[in-house]
């Protein structure tokens, strides 16, 4: 019988936030832990696919995503103002959030400039996939 866990069982597990002494969560930081019987796990990821971290199911503001992806925030606006990326929502105080996807996408644009692709090239490429899928 193989000992490797299959997708269900890997999926077993979850990010969830840490609280700190009091009760109260600690902005940013998440401990690995087994979820329930019963309660269904989040979707298998690309980042556990490929052996990356697995990251938090949640939504993102900028700050989180710059802190994952290792870009400069003006990068991730620029990409963002061209149309590469796309906001999930928008928070009562006029913030940005991201969802999970969105570090899919960066990983995408990253491989393509190092093909040598420029940003105009990239952005036609993402308008042909986003209107596909519209």
């Amino acid at each position: 019988m193989d000992a490797t866990p299959t997708q269900g069982e890997a999926a077993r597990t979850a990010w969830v936030g840490v609280s700190a002494a009091g009760g109260a969560e600690k902005p940013g930081t998440f401990a690995l832990q087994e979820l329930p019987e019963g309660r269904p796990g989040p979707p298998a990821s690309s980042a556990r696919r490929r052996g990356r971290r697995p990251r938090p199911p949640k939504l993102y503001r900028i700050g989180e995503v710059v802190a994952y992806s290792g870009l400069s925030r003006q990068s991730v606006h620029n990409y963002t103002t061209m149309g590469l990326l796309h906001e999930a929502r928008w928070t009562e105080g006029g913030h940005r959030l991201y969802d999970e996807s969105v570090f899919e996408r960066l990983d995408e644009i990253a491989e393509m400039k190092a093909q040598g692709r420029s940003l105009r090239e990239i952005r036609k490429h993402f308008a042909r996939i986003d209107a596909a899928g519209a």
